[in-house]
């Protein structure tokens, strides 16, 4: 078995990993996909050569941006998911026996294919539970004609890295989408977006915080331990007034990175500067 060292970019932080071989590549028409096999993180998915999840530890990531809304609230029933081509997102909203019904909007058919043939752990055969239904387009479009509301809208999209244009999600990031969102969200419910690594790249947090408090009247941030980022994700919510409860309930989902150590730990104050 032939191992060589990858290097994965970044502006602001890069990494090196041992990979054991490459499972797959392909070039669509909106992006480079890769999977290797890495020695540190098993199964890993670069989009443009920027980490998007691992094996170790997409759990973690996944579970913080779902799972925090998610048991927030009573009986959320409908929700959208913005990008997650990878199945992840889609795993965790199916674990609730509340949910009837999930919109996922993904514009390359190219992720959902690959991950579903060499990621499977992530979906978890989530893409074939009957209260899924995938839109292969513009996220940006779609949500502008939403006409029933959602308990809970993630927006799972790749960050818009620094120094590169013509990036996917710029169009997610702005304004005028988060005033869609907010027509489309239920009273009681929640928009959550992954915000990069708040410590490394504290200023995308920020970012989506102003563009949130120009549309919502409730906005705030939480964290998760996700060392593939570069040790923690970021995401920020968003809703007309409710709010994530600060400690974590009872339920009988099944988690492997929630407890009531990392509830906490995802509202508490990271100091690192």
């Amino acid at each position: 078995m032939t191992h060589f060292t990858m290097p994965i970019r970044g502006e602001k932080l890069s990494v090196n990993v041992q990979v054991r071989g490459k499972v797959f590549h392909t070039k669509t028409d909106f992006q480079e996909i890769d999977i290797y096999d890495t020695e540190v993180f098993g199964k890993l998915l670069l989009l443009d050569g920027h980490i998007q999840l691992t094996e170790m530890d997409e759990h973690a990531y996944h579970e913080g941006l779902v799972q925090i809304p998610m048991l927030s609230m009573a009986s959320p029933k409908r929700a959208l998911v913005v990008g997650g081509g990878d199945g992840g997102v889609l795993r965790e909203l199916c674990k609730h026996p509340s949910i009837e019904h999930v919109d996922m909007v993904e514009i390359d058919r190219g992720v959902v294919d690959a991950s579903k043939e060499h990621l499977p752990f992530v979906s978890a055969g989530a893409f074939d539970d009957p209260r899924v239904a995938l839109h292969i387009e513009d996220a940006f479009a779609y949500v502008n004609r939403v006409k029933e509301p959602y308990d809970l809208i993630v927006v799972d999209s790749t960050d818009v890295y620094e120094g590169e244009e013509g990036n996917l999600s710029e169009m997610l990031f702005t304004e005028g989408f988060y005033k869609d969102v907010l027509a489309a969200l239920a009273p009681e419910g929640f928009v959550v977006t992954q915000a990069d690594n708040l410590v490394f790249c504290p200023y995308s947090m920020e970012e989506i915080l102003d563009q949130f408090g120009k549309v919502f009247p409730k906005v705030g941030s939480y964290q998760a331990i996700v060392p593939s980022f570069g040790g923690f994700s970021g995401y920020c919510w968003a809703s007309k007034g409710a709010q994530p409860v600060q400690e974590m309930p009872q339920t009988e989902i099944d988690l492997r990175y929630l407890n009531p150590v990392t509830w906490a730990l995802a509202f508490s104050p990271l100091c690192f500067a």
